[in-house]
């Protein structure tokens, strides 16, 4: 079995992989590394979320750090709560989009920062695996805060113009994941009118897996807008913090070109502002952003990452990822995912332009992508030097996360695996039959 310390957070098989001991011991590990006297705790529908919760709560106290527990959270409504209770800390207890066998713990630092790989996971395993705790002088104690789903709705509220938007249908597939529970409130006395699926919290998933990001998962949402003629459709995946999108015809939109469609109407209040996206992304974000008066900053895939990065470039207001990750600034300290504000960004846009949301962004069939195509290789460094060498000569070479090469008419990039021999390609061209062909090219050279 491969290591539970992920470049994110700490996720595995329960109860093979992650169990109740783990948490345990973790706790103790997260507030020794930390030196913090409080955590915001929350947990997402899993059914072994409640006794890892149990767990990682007496580590927690144990090593002397009071636990705010929130009850069951989305992970931006858990963001939230870290900035508004103060807190030193967070863990969220979720395996995010996963299937109901795994589970893990999400962490954080103050003002919601995430700790990653690179920045204290691989700290706090040295420390879990040492085991060599001290017992605190005094321990902490569990403190229920009740009513964080209202002043997060209430948050949100602020942060978008309700009398601005039309009233609007939209289909929303919550997955039986977290979006089940804050959804409601958070579109209530709103002019969006929800037409809710599976909004019931399941750690079964008994519909489909709470991941838009596969095809086959946002079968249901697609025949809903179909069948009810809504303005639009978002899926959710289990923990919610990321939204996926489809028209008012039912198509899905890719999340790049969603990312270029928010940050082109936030600039409109925020002209001359910085908006993250991904290598992986569509020539359309950086056209949308930089049209709209804005500066395009390509940045890694990952939200540590990405994150982090929107902190230190003046200016940044918002991110997104093709993964379906949409950043925002919330405060001078506090850089979030949410997606929520999407959806009430897109219904903002759809009202002022007085147009259906397919019509808004038709310029994206102009735009020809592969989608992520993964190979196994051998030597995947070896692969990456002799394609750059290859290409080098026909376009920019960048090297922020993996390595792209950037064309006029095109452009492609090549990332390794973190944890698997494996390379993946994105590239995008001016035609469709141009991109086959690139990515042909690519392919035959990869795999050979």
């Amino acid at each position: 079995m491969g290591s539970i310390f992920k470049a994110y957070d700490i996720r595995g098989v329960y109860p093979s992989e992650i169990n109740e001991e783990i948490a345990y011991q973790v706790g103790r590990a997260f507030v020794d590394y930390l030196k913090v006297d409080n955590v915001v705790v929350g947990q997402d529908m899993r059914t072994s979320s409640p006794s890892i919760f149990e767990a990682l709560t007496r580590g927690l106290t144990e090593q002397g750090a009071s636990v705010y527990d929130i009850g069951m959270s989305t992970t931006d409504m858990f963001y939230f709560a870290v900035e508004h209770l103060e807190a030193s800390a967070g863990i969220m207890i979720t395996a995010s989009h996963n299937p109901g066998k795994y589970n893990g713990l999400k962490m954080v630092r103050k003002h919601a920062v995430p700790i990653g790989g690179e920045s204290g996971i691989k700290d706090i395993e040295a420390l879990y695996h040492a085991g060599n705790f001290q017992a605190a002088e005094k321990a902490g104690v569990v403190l229920k805060k009740e009513g964080i789903l209202d002043e997060y709705v209430q948050f949100i509220h602020g942060k978008v113009h309700l009398d601005k938007i039309k009233p609007l249908r939209v289909v929303m597939d919550a997955g039986n994941g977290m979006a089940g529970i804050v959804a409601p409130k958070m579109f209530a006395n709103t002019p969006i009118e929800v037409i809710p699926m599976f909004f019931e919290p399941d750690g079964n998933f008994p519909n489909h897996e709470a991941n838009p990001l596969l095809e086959e998962n946002r079968q249901d949402l697609i025949a809903k807008v179909k069948e009810t003629g809504a303005d639009f459709g978002v899926g959710f995946d289990g923990d919610s913090d990321r939204a996926f999108f489809v028209d008012n015809h039912g198509k899905f939109i890719d999340n790049d070109f969603m990312t270029g469609l928010l940050g082109q109407h936030l600039l409109k209040t925020n002209p001359g502002a910085t908006v993250f996206y991904d290598v992986r992304c569509s020539r359309y974000v950086k056209k949308a952003i930089e049209s709209a008066g804005g500066k395009a900053y390509m940045w890694k895939v990952g939200h540590a990452f990405m994150k982090s990065k929107m902190k230190e470039v003046p200016g940044s207001i918002m991110g997104g990822e093709v993964s379906g990750h949409f950043y925002f600034k919330f405060s001078d300290e506090m850089y979030a995912d949410n997606s929520s504000l999407p959806v009430f960004l897109t219904a903002e846009i759809i009202s002022t332009a007085n147009q259906p949301l397919s019509e808004i962004l038709s310029e994206r069939n102009n735009y020809f992508i592969s989608g992520e195509i993964n190979s196994t290789v051998a030597d995947a460094d070896a692969v990456v030097e002799n394609i750059k060498n290859l290409y080098r000569s026909k376009g920019e070479v960048v090297e922020i996360d993996g390595m792209s090469i950037i064309g006029d008419t095109w452009w492609f990039n090549l990332r390794k695996s973190n944890t698997e021999p494996l390379l993946r390609l994105n590239c995008e061209a001016d035609s469709q039959v141009n991109m086959e062909t690139l990515r042909d090219e690519l392919l035959a050279i990869i795999r050979q």
